[in-house]
Protein backbone atom coordinates (compact mmCIF):
# COMPACT_ATOMS: atom_id res chain seq x y z
CA UNK A 1 0.00 0.00 0.00
CA UNK A 2 1.48 2.63 -1.18
CA UNK A 3 1.76 6.38 0.75
CA UNK A 4 1.98 9.63 -0.20
CA UNK A 5 1.39 12.08 2.82
CA UNK A 6 -0.68 12.02 5.71
CA UNK A 7 -0.12 11.24 9.53
CA UNK A 8 0.83 8.06 11.40
CA UNK A 9 0.50 7.48 15.40
CA UNK A 10 3.66 4.85 15.45
CA UNK A 11 2.65 3.98 19.46
CA UNK A 12 -0.65 2.20 20.38
CA UNK A 13 -1.43 -0.51 22.77
CA UNK A 14 -4.52 -2.60 23.07
CA UNK A 15 -6.16 -5.83 24.81
CA UNK A 16 -3.32 -7.78 23.28
CA UNK A 17 -1.29 -6.32 26.40
CA UNK A 18 -2.53 -3.53 28.69
CA UNK A 19 -4.75 -1.81 26.33
CA UNK A 20 -8.13 -1.08 26.63
CA UNK A 21 -9.46 -1.43 23.74
CA UNK A 22 -9.39 -4.30 20.90
CA UNK A 23 -7.07 -4.11 17.57
CA UNK A 24 -9.31 -3.44 15.17
CA UNK A 25 -10.84 -0.71 17.42
CA UNK A 26 -7.47 0.94 17.50
CA UNK A 27 -7.56 1.39 13.96
CA UNK A 28 -11.44 2.75 13.62
CA UNK A 29 -9.77 5.67 16.02
CA UNK A 30 -7.16 6.07 13.75
CA UNK A 31 -9.70 6.63 10.74
CA UNK A 32 -11.81 8.66 13.25
CA UNK A 33 -8.92 10.70 13.98
CA UNK A 34 -8.33 11.56 10.29
CA UNK A 35 -4.79 9.49 10.49
CA UNK A 36 -3.24 7.58 7.32
CA UNK A 37 -1.30 5.30 9.72
CA UNK A 38 -1.46 3.45 12.67
CA UNK A 39 0.94 0.56 14.56
CA UNK A 40 0.09 -1.56 16.96
CA UNK A 41 2.73 -1.76 19.08
CA UNK A 42 1.80 -4.44 22.23
CA UNK A 43 4.06 -4.85 25.17
CA UNK A 44 5.93 -8.12 24.51
CA UNK A 45 3.56 -9.60 22.04
CA UNK A 46 2.26 -9.07 18.50
CA UNK A 47 -0.95 -11.29 18.85
CA UNK A 48 -2.63 -7.59 18.00
CA UNK A 49 -1.18 -6.94 14.70
CA UNK A 50 -3.21 -9.31 12.52
CA UNK A 51 -6.54 -8.45 13.65
CA UNK A 52 -5.57 -4.48 13.27
CA UNK A 53 -4.14 -5.18 9.50
CA UNK A 54 -7.53 -7.00 8.40
CA UNK A 55 -9.42 -4.14 9.48
CA UNK A 56 -6.46 -1.63 8.35
CA UNK A 57 -7.63 -3.17 4.77
CA UNK A 58 -11.34 -2.64 5.34
CA UNK A 59 -10.91 1.18 6.09
CA UNK A 60 -7.77 1.95 3.81
CA UNK A 61 -5.34 2.88 7.26
CA UNK A 62 -2.06 1.53 7.02
CA UNK A 63 -1.25 -0.44 9.98
CA UNK A 64 2.78 -1.21 11.06
CA UNK A 65 3.07 -4.36 12.88
CA UNK A 66 4.90 -2.97 15.91
CA UNK A 67 5.93 -4.69 19.10
CA UNK A 68 7.33 -2.64 22.72
CA UNK A 69 9.75 -4.72 24.24
CA UNK A 70 10.27 -4.69 28.06
CA UNK A 71 13.89 -3.91 29.11
CA UNK A 72 16.07 -3.38 32.33
CA UNK A 73 19.42 -1.44 32.21
CA UNK A 74 21.27 1.33 35.25
CA UNK A 75 18.03 0.78 37.32
CA UNK A 76 15.50 1.94 34.72
CA UNK A 77 13.01 0.42 32.71
CA UNK A 78 14.16 0.58 29.24
CA UNK A 79 11.45 0.05 26.67
CA UNK A 80 12.34 -0.42 23.02
CA UNK A 81 9.95 -0.56 19.97
CA UNK A 82 10.58 -2.95 16.85
CA UNK A 83 8.34 -2.11 13.77
CA UNK A 84 8.45 -4.73 10.64
CA UNK A 85 10.02 -7.70 12.62
CA UNK A 86 9.03 -10.75 10.10
CA UNK A 87 6.22 -12.15 12.37
CA UNK A 88 6.58 -15.58 11.04
CA UNK A 89 9.71 -16.27 12.46
CA UNK A 90 9.65 -18.67 15.31
CA UNK A 91 12.78 -17.63 16.88
CA UNK A 92 11.47 -14.57 17.33
CA UNK A 93 7.99 -15.15 18.51
CA UNK A 94 9.90 -18.17 20.92
CA UNK A 95 11.44 -14.79 22.28
CA UNK A 96 8.67 -12.48 23.18
CA UNK A 97 6.82 -15.56 24.41
CA UNK A 98 10.10 -15.75 26.80
CA UNK A 99 9.43 -12.68 27.81
CA UNK A 100 5.80 -12.68 28.54
CA UNK A 101 7.18 -15.40 31.08
CA UNK A 102 9.41 -13.31 32.90
CA UNK A 103 6.62 -10.36 32.75
CA UNK A 104 4.28 -13.43 34.65
CA UNK A 105 6.68 -13.98 37.05
CA UNK A 106 7.56 -10.78 38.00
CA UNK A 107 3.42 -10.42 37.93
CA UNK A 108 3.42 -13.38 40.47
CA UNK A 109 6.32 -11.65 42.29
CA UNK A 110 4.07 -8.53 42.69
CA UNK A 111 1.02 -10.19 43.72
CA UNK A 112 2.71 -12.01 46.71
CA UNK A 113 4.57 -8.89 47.81
CA UNK A 114 0.91 -7.28 47.79
CA UNK A 115 -0.33 -10.06 49.69
CA UNK A 116 2.75 -10.20 52.19
CA UNK A 117 1.30 -6.38 52.89
CA UNK A 118 -2.28 -7.63 53.51
CA UNK A 119 -3.87 -7.31 50.39
CA UNK A 120 -5.57 -10.16 49.41
CA UNK A 121 -5.27 -9.97 45.80
CA UNK A 122 -4.72 -12.93 43.41
CA UNK A 123 -3.36 -13.58 39.96
CA UNK A 124 -6.90 -14.72 39.08
CA UNK A 125 -7.85 -11.66 40.32
CA UNK A 126 -6.12 -9.87 37.92
CA UNK A 127 -6.78 -11.81 35.00
CA UNK A 128 -10.25 -11.04 35.65
CA UNK A 129 -9.34 -6.95 35.74
CA UNK A 130 -7.36 -7.29 32.37
CA UNK A 131 -9.89 -9.49 30.48
CA UNK A 132 -12.65 -10.85 32.29
CA UNK A 133 -13.32 -14.76 32.44
CA UNK A 134 -10.21 -15.39 30.09
CA UNK A 135 -8.36 -18.07 32.15
CA UNK A 136 -4.51 -18.23 32.48
CA UNK A 137 -3.84 -20.65 30.02
CA UNK A 138 -6.13 -18.78 27.17
CA UNK A 139 -4.28 -16.27 27.57
CA UNK A 140 -0.73 -17.73 27.14
CA UNK A 141 -2.61 -19.52 24.29
CA UNK A 142 -3.46 -15.93 22.78
CA UNK A 143 0.08 -14.63 23.52
CA UNK A 144 -1.63 -11.64 25.34
CA UNK A 145 0.68 -9.98 27.74
CA UNK A 146 -0.59 -8.55 31.33
CA UNK A 147 1.18 -6.08 32.93
CA UNK A 148 1.50 -3.86 36.13
CA UNK A 149 -1.84 -1.31 34.66
CA UNK A 150 -4.12 -4.62 34.93
CA UNK A 151 -2.25 -5.28 38.73
CA UNK A 152 -3.66 -1.48 39.28
CA UNK A 153 -7.25 -2.26 38.15
CA UNK A 154 -7.61 -5.44 40.53
CA UNK A 155 -6.54 -3.24 43.39
CA UNK A 156 -8.97 -0.66 42.68
CA UNK A 157 -11.50 -3.55 42.20
CA UNK A 158 -10.90 -5.19 45.82
CA UNK A 159 -10.74 -1.53 46.95
CA UNK A 160 -7.26 -1.34 48.38
CA UNK A 161 -6.41 2.04 46.17
CA UNK A 162 -9.31 4.46 44.72
CA UNK A 163 -7.35 5.02 41.24
CA UNK A 164 -4.41 4.18 39.18
CA UNK A 165 -2.49 6.79 40.25
CA UNK A 166 -2.71 5.83 43.84
CA UNK A 167 -1.91 1.92 42.26
CA UNK A 168 1.40 2.98 40.79
CA UNK A 169 2.48 5.69 44.06
CA UNK A 170 2.22 3.47 46.78
CA UNK A 171 2.64 -0.20 45.34
CA UNK A 172 3.59 -0.33 41.77
CA UNK A 173 5.96 2.59 40.44
CA UNK A 174 9.98 1.85 40.67
CA UNK A 175 10.39 1.98 44.68
CA UNK A 176 7.32 1.86 46.02
CA UNK A 177 5.98 -1.15 48.57
CA UNK A 178 5.70 -4.04 45.95
CA UNK A 179 7.44 -3.08 43.25
CA UNK A 180 9.98 -6.22 42.12
CA UNK A 181 12.54 -5.99 39.30
CA UNK A 182 13.94 -9.53 38.77
CA UNK A 183 16.49 -10.01 36.18
CA UNK A 184 15.00 -8.95 32.85
CA UNK A 185 16.42 -8.32 29.09
CA UNK A 186 18.61 -5.73 28.46
CA UNK A 187 18.03 -3.10 25.90
CA UNK A 188 21.23 -3.93 24.14
CA UNK A 189 19.59 -7.64 23.16
CA UNK A 190 16.45 -6.32 22.30
CA UNK A 191 18.10 -4.37 19.36
CA UNK A 192 19.63 -7.76 18.54
CA UNK A 193 16.62 -9.78 18.50
CA UNK A 194 14.93 -6.59 16.54
CA UNK A 195 17.47 -6.87 13.93
CA UNK A 196 17.58 -10.63 13.94
CA UNK A 197 13.97 -10.61 13.19
CA UNK A 198 14.13 -8.24 10.56
CA UNK A 199 12.77 -5.24 11.99
CA UNK A 200 14.11 -1.92 12.96
CA UNK A 201 14.81 -0.55 16.43
CA UNK A 202 13.36 2.79 18.01
CA UNK A 203 14.28 3.86 21.36
CA UNK A 204 10.13 4.47 23.14
CA UNK A 205 9.61 7.51 25.19
CA UNK A 206 13.37 8.26 26.13
CA UNK A 207 11.99 11.36 28.06
CA UNK A 208 10.64 8.95 30.95
CA UNK A 209 13.98 7.17 32.07
CA UNK A 210 15.74 10.50 33.13
CA UNK A 211 19.10 9.06 31.98
CA UNK A 212 20.06 10.71 28.63
CA UNK A 213 23.82 9.30 29.14
CA UNK A 214 22.13 5.87 28.83
CA UNK A 215 20.12 6.30 25.81
CA UNK A 216 22.81 7.82 24.05
CA UNK A 217 24.66 4.53 24.82
CA UNK A 218 21.79 2.52 23.93
CA UNK A 219 21.68 4.35 20.48
CA UNK A 220 25.87 4.31 19.87
CA UNK A 221 24.93 0.26 20.49
CA UNK A 222 22.94 -0.07 17.16
CA UNK A 223 19.46 1.94 18.11
CA UNK A 224 18.32 3.01 14.49
CA UNK A 225 15.55 5.61 15.72
CA UNK A 226 13.90 7.36 18.55
CA UNK A 227 10.08 8.78 19.43
CA UNK A 228 10.96 12.25 19.69
CA UNK A 229 7.24 12.78 20.43
CA UNK A 230 5.36 11.04 22.83
CA UNK A 231 2.66 12.08 24.91
CA UNK A 232 4.83 12.55 27.83
CA UNK A 233 7.06 14.43 25.89
CA UNK A 234 7.23 18.14 26.97
CA UNK A 235 8.25 20.65 24.24
CA UNK A 236 11.84 20.77 25.36
CA UNK A 237 12.26 16.77 25.62
CA UNK A 238 11.19 16.97 22.00
CA UNK A 239 13.73 19.36 21.14
CA UNK A 240 16.27 18.20 23.06
CA UNK A 241 16.03 14.35 21.60
CA UNK A 242 15.36 15.96 17.89
CA UNK A 243 18.89 17.50 18.19
CA UNK A 244 19.77 14.03 19.56
CA UNK A 245 18.27 12.12 16.65
CA UNK A 246 20.07 14.77 14.12
CA UNK A 247 23.16 13.92 15.75
CA UNK A 248 23.05 10.70 15.17
CA UNK A 249 21.05 10.71 11.94
CA UNK A 250 18.62 8.63 13.80
CA UNK A 251 14.85 7.96 12.59
CA UNK A 252 12.54 10.19 14.11
CA UNK A 253 9.57 8.54 15.26
CA UNK A 254 6.24 9.45 17.79
CA UNK A 255 3.10 8.41 19.14
CA UNK A 256 0.53 8.78 21.49
CA UNK A 257 0.95 5.50 23.75
CA UNK A 258 -2.85 4.98 23.83
CA UNK A 259 -3.74 2.46 26.30
CA UNK A 260 -7.15 3.54 26.70
CA UNK A 261 -9.34 5.47 28.93
CA UNK A 262 -9.40 4.37 32.60
CA UNK A 263 -11.51 5.92 35.21
CA UNK A 264 -12.41 8.35 32.37
CA UNK A 265 -8.70 8.87 31.98
CA UNK A 266 -6.66 8.33 28.88
CA UNK A 267 -3.75 7.30 29.00
CA UNK A 268 -1.32 8.07 27.89
CA UNK A 269 -2.55 10.22 24.41
CA UNK A 270 -5.30 9.75 22.97
CA UNK A 271 -5.11 7.67 19.40
CA UNK A 272 -3.75 10.99 17.19
CA UNK A 273 -2.58 13.01 19.93
CA UNK A 274 1.01 12.76 18.75
CA UNK A 275 2.27 11.50 15.04
CA UNK A 276 5.03 12.00 12.43
CA UNK A 277 4.74 12.01 8.72
CA UNK A 278 3.47 9.02 7.19
CA UNK A 279 6.48 9.62 4.87
CA UNK A 280 8.64 8.30 8.29
CA UNK A 281 6.99 4.14 7.28
CA UNK A 282 9.49 3.95 4.33
CA UNK A 283 12.17 5.04 6.59
CA UNK A 284 11.28 2.12 9.14
CA UNK A 285 10.76 -0.73 6.53
CA UNK A 286 13.54 -3.02 5.86
CA UNK A 287 14.39 -3.13 2.26
CA UNK A 288 13.00 -6.88 2.36
CA UNK A 289 9.44 -5.38 3.69
CA UNK A 290 9.37 -2.35 1.44
CA UNK A 291 10.45 -3.84 -2.41
CA UNK A 292 7.28 -6.10 -1.39
CA UNK A 293 4.74 -3.25 0.36
CA UNK A 294 5.81 -0.84 -2.08
CA UNK A 295 5.68 2.35 0.77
Amino acid sequence: MAIANGLADLHTHTTASDGMHAPASNVRLAKEAGLTAIAITDHDTVAGVEEAAAEGERLGITVVPGVEVSTFAAGVDIHILGYYTNNEDQSWLSRLASLRGLRDRRNEMIVDRLRELGIAVTMEDVIAAAHGDRTRSELQSAAVSIGRPHIAAALIAKGAVSNIREAFDRYLATGAAAYVNPPRLQPFEAIDWIREAGGTSVIAHPGLYGNDALVEEIIQYGAQGIEVYHSDHGPQDERRYAELADRYQLIVTGGSDFHGSREGIIFHGAVGSRTVSAAVLRQLQPSWRRERDDI
